[in-house]
């Protein structure tokens, strides 16, 4: 029974797999009919809509071109009326009674003038059918519009329109105008005024016909005056626009109708597609039936694979997944905006990633060489670099993992990388103030050992100044003249090691010291005999240039004394190597130069510069991006504390210290001062 079972069943699977087949093949060839006469019936009523809405554009567009034609035959014959009285006028007084004939035969005019030839009134009729709108002090010979129309005139040899204009009535309304000036033999002229609304009522609106509005616009679009039925609500605008081209004048005659929109069915062909179509949607509903269970089901695994793409595309860890050769097969956002390329990109680049940094491609090859044998990475992970695809490197900590399908079967390999570049900046960041503090710490000690020094070393120093004052007390009159000149030197370096430590324990305290007046000449002289012994040591010679006429500075002269004697002493020791021959240390006092210094502002004139220049090897760039940091030094028997101590005088007097390279080697530091 078993064996006869199996063959029935796999018949009747397969029976059932054909219906489906066939009725999905039905389902298929229903939807394309459907498609094909729904695609049919818009085509026709498109075309049936298209055609009569053409039909009236043109309908319209002719009605406008005879609108035209007959404006600019009327136009024409007033002009001949208009001469026409002229001619058959041997008298101002027959003149007006013919113009106020013409006048009632043309409700179009409002106003008809006669003109010398230098545009004085010498007649003029108002038209009966409307109050006299024109004050006759301002139709004077200087009205711009008709002296526009007869210069134009003039011009032409023949008649000419000047530009409509707005002419103002009594509470608040109006009228828009248009001048005719026509030239007569007499050497004088005939000015017609024309309201543009008469005119579009005399000469156009007979011509048109019901459910259409007639306007005279400018060249832009703006209307000026407009007649005709107001459109009704649910019809449709059409629109034509001819041009008046008139001579000193340019009107766009503009006509729309009303007419409501093309019918839904404007023929029995139209009405049978119609009823086909909906026989054919109704057999669809039934068909949609049938298939509504499958479409909810696709729906649910369309929701499901949605939201797992939503939280593949949200989180921030980079993912990645290879297949078994190593090719790339997927990869969300994060990691594409990590590495900076496109997913086409990478599903492109093989098995060797365009993200692997050159000097470390063979690595990685054998890495995943490694993982494609079977070789199982650590659970917590391992750091690696990427590279960016502008070029830049970043550290990933990198999680691998075995892909395996619903059948437990390994696909490929799954990977998720985070970006170490922020956590590294933070560590970096740390390190940085950790050390920060710590100079600083170091710099509380040094403020404290200054302190202590200079009150443990201010005895010493008084009793050696006291005991050479007793020797050279002593030496007097005794012949001993070069022995009592190297006490006295005793006593006043004695003296000034005191103004120092003074001035160190001031300095250390944030205490304000007294400043005074000093010339630049005086501080060198300060500083020269003790950078005389070490130059006379060292080899070096000391030059010292001042400009004429310098002014004194305002300073603590003990400090700037240090300052220079510091400089001074770090120049000679950079020339302290074997292979150089010429050594020689320049000092250098002169008004502040207006760009390099401190002194870039307008001031310029009220500070002093000192310069310290050698010719040693210079400064690297290494060396210079530290060189005012505390305890950063290049001497192993130094505790980099020198500039630094420089520039903080510096600045508190408002001056600035630099440094640049001298020429042709060597550097210069230069610091300003300000002026007394």
């Amino acid at each position: 029974m078993s064996s006869l079972a199996l063959p029935a069943a796999a018949r009747t699977l397969g029976l059932a797999f054909s219906g489906l087949r066939s009725l999905w093949r039905r389902w298929f060839l229903w939807a394309l009919l459907a498609v094909l006469v729904f695609a049919l019936l818009v085509t026709v009523v498109w075309l049936a809509g298209r055609h009569e809405v053409s039909q009236v554009q043109a309908t319209l567009d002719r009605d406008t071109a005879d609108a035209v034609a007959d404006l600019r035959s009327g136009l024409q014959r007033n002009a001949q009326n208009l001469r026409a009285t002229q001619a058959g006028a041997p008298s101002r007084e027959h003149w007006l009674d013919q113009a106020a004939a013409l006048l009632r035969e043309h409700r179009e005019w409002l106003r008809i003038e006669w003109r010398d030839a230098a545009l004085a009134p010498v007649g003029a009729a108002d038209t009966p059918y409307r109050r006299s709108m024109f004050d006759p002090p301002s139709r004077g010979a200087d009205q711009s519009d008709i002296a526009l129309a007869c210069t134009a005139a003039r011009k032409l040899g023949s008649l000419a329109y000047s530009p409509s204009h707005y002419v103002s009535l009594a509470q608040g309304n109006g009228l828009e105008v248009m001048e005719l000036c026509l030239p007569i033999d007499a050497g004088g002229y005939l000015v017609a005024t024309y309201s543009l609304r008469d005119l579009l009522v005399e000469l156009v609106a007979p011509t048109l016909s019901r459910g259409q509005e007639v306007a005279f616009t400018e060249a832009d679009g703006t209307r000026l005056v407009a007649i005709g039925v107001p459109r009704r609500v649910g019809t449709r605008v059409f629109t034509s626009q001819q041009l008046v081209d008139l001579p000193g004048a340019t009107l766009m005659l503009r006509v729309d109708g009303w007419r409501a929109a093309p019918d839904l069915f404007p023929n029995l062909l139209t009405a049978l597609v119609t009823a086909i179509s909906i026989a054919l949607v109704s057999v669809l509903v039934l068909l949609a039936r049938d298939t509504r269970m499958r479409l909810r089901a696709e729906g649910h695994l369309a929701d499901a694979l949605a939201f797992r793409k939503a939280m593949e595309d949200s989180v921030i860890t980079g993912l990645r997944a290879r297949d078994l050769m190593g090719r790339i097969t997927y990869v969300n956002p994060a990691f594409c905006e990590m590495v900076g390329f496109s997913v086409d990109e990478l599903m492109r680049s093989g098995g060797e990633a365009p993200y692997w940094p050159t000097e470390l491609a063979h690595e990685y090859q054998q890495r995943q060489a490694m993982r494609l044998a079977g070789g199982v990475p650590p659970r917590e992970g391992f750091e690696s670099v990427f590279m960016r695809k502008d070029g830049s490197r970043f550290p990933v900590l990198i999680f691998e993992a075995p892909l395996r399908n619903a059948q437990r079967a390994q696909t490929g390999w799954m990977s998720a990388f985070i970006d170490l570049s922020e956590q590294r900046r933070i560590e970096e960041l740390s390190r940085a103030s950790q050390e920060r503090l710590q100079a600083s710490a170091r710099l509380a000690t040094v403020g404290e050992m200054a302190s202590l020094l200079s009150h443990e070393l201010t005895q010493p120093l008084a009793a050696i100044a006291s005991y050479a004052s007793g020797s050279l007390n002593l030496l007097e009159g005794s012949g001993h003249d070069e022995v009592a000149m190297a006490v006295r030197r005793i006593a006043e370096q004695a003296d000034r090691a005191g103004q120092v430590i003074r001035s160190v324990h001031d300095f250390v305290r944030r205490r304000d010291r007294t400043r005074e007046a000093v010339a630049p000449q005086v501080l060198l002289d300060a500083v020269l005999p003790l950078v005389g012994l070490q130059a006379r040591k060292l080899g070096v010679a000391i030059e010292v240039v001042l400009e004429d006429g310098l002014p004194r500075v305002v300073c603590d002269r003990t400090l700037v004394e240090q300052v220079l004697l510091n400089l001074a002493r770090n120049a000679m020791q950079a020339m302290d190597m074997p292979e150089l021959v010429d050594r020689v240390l320049r000092l250098r006092v002169a008004r502040a130069r207006a760009i390099g210094t401190a002194a870039a502002a307008p001031d310029a004139r009220r500070w002093l510069e000192f310069s310290v220049a050698d010719l040693g090897s210079g400064i690297s760039g290494e060396v210079a991006a530290r060189l005012f940091t505390p305890f950063f030094t290049t001497r192993s028997d130094g505790m980099g504390l020198g500039l630094s101590l420089c520039r903080t005088v510096v600045e508190q007097h408002g001056g600035a210290l630099m440094f640049e390279p001298n020429r042709p080697r060597g550097t210069v530091f230069r610091f300003t001062l300000p002026i007394a």
